[in-house]
């Protein structure tokens, strides 16, 4: 299987985004190399990855880059801040912005508080507690609401679950259920903090639960999530197989069970046609 360069990469939309890179906006020297990567997407941080001494001078570093020429996602500090307030004011308007992502979303109203304040711009919902996942129905259907991650940290922190898959497979099965009953593509998954063999292995919870991107902390983390997150090649040939026997549109269909093998096939044709993947 070929996937795309990197460059090829930078196209892939917000809803199909695999690998989303998180820079901390206090390190500008890493702006650039990190819009440079394999990432599907780059969200410059302006919540947990910076100390309170230096959001300050994040807010400024991340505004200068996007004015500037550099375009990315930006975390947003949670609406019960005033950081969320000086966040705004920080990137309104500016070319660059892609989108935000919202940290710390627990209701509906705080993905429309925070449209209504950047008409137009997309938001990703960050869900990193109780209240969160419980309403994370409510939070999938606010207009604005592009898709859902989950912020596993943050998760573990305000329930104390555990770090293994069965501890954090409700959240995650919940995540999912709510983005597909809103019509939202799956939902992104908490970041890997280690590299491998940590990371396949993670990776392989991540699509066992329906979700369709991971959260990065490392830029060498993002080559390996775009693969591991997209069709086989095995999984390309069968579905030109499945295709080419039941017709593109099933003018071919014999039984019931080939009508959902037809939607798998043509899901995963789609998808390896949104990522240049080839056999």
């Amino acid at each position: 299987m070929t996937l795309a360069s990197s460059a090829q990469a930078a196209i892939v939309p917000a809803t199909h985004a695999r690998s989303w890179l998180l820079v901390a906006g206090s390190r500008p020297d890493e702006f650039a190399a990190a819009t440079n990567s394999a990432a599907d997407a780059v969200i410059f941080d302006l919540e947990d990855g910076v100390v309170p001494s230096s959001k300050t001078q994040a807010r400024e570093d991340v505004a200068r880059f996007l004015a500037g020429g550099g375009t990315g996602w930006v975390r947003i500090n949670d609406v019960t801040t005033a950081d969320w307030t000086a966040d705004l004011d920080a990137i309104r308007g500016l070319p660059g912005l892609s989108g935000v992502m919202l940290a710390k979303a627990e209701s509906a109203d705080h993905i429309d508080r925070t449209a209504a304040e950047l008409p137009g711009i997309p938001i990703l919902a960050l869900v990193e507690s109780a209240r969160g996942v419980e309403f994370a129905f409510d939070i999938a259907s606010a207009g604005a609401t592009t898709r859902i991650a989950f912020g596993t940290g943050d998760f573990r922190r305000d329930t104390n679950a555990g770090a293994d898959p069965d501890a954090l497979a409700y959240a995650r099965g919940r995540l999912v259920v709510a983005s597909r009953a809103a019509d939202l593509p799956g939902p992104i998954d908490g970041p890997c903090l280690t590299g491998e063999p940590d990371l396949s292995e993670a990776l392989a919870v991540t699509r066992s639960m329906g979700m369709t991107g991971k959260l990065c902390m490392h830029v060498g983390h993002t080559a390996i999530v775009n693969r591991e997150l997209s069709p086989l090649q095995s999984d390309v040939a069968w579905a030109a197989e499945v295709i080419a026997h039941l017709g593109a549109q099933g003018e071919n269909i014999a039984d019931g069970s080939d009508r959902p093998k037809l939607a798998r096939a043509l899901r995963i044709t789609h998808l390896a046609h949104v990522f240049s993947v080839s056999v």
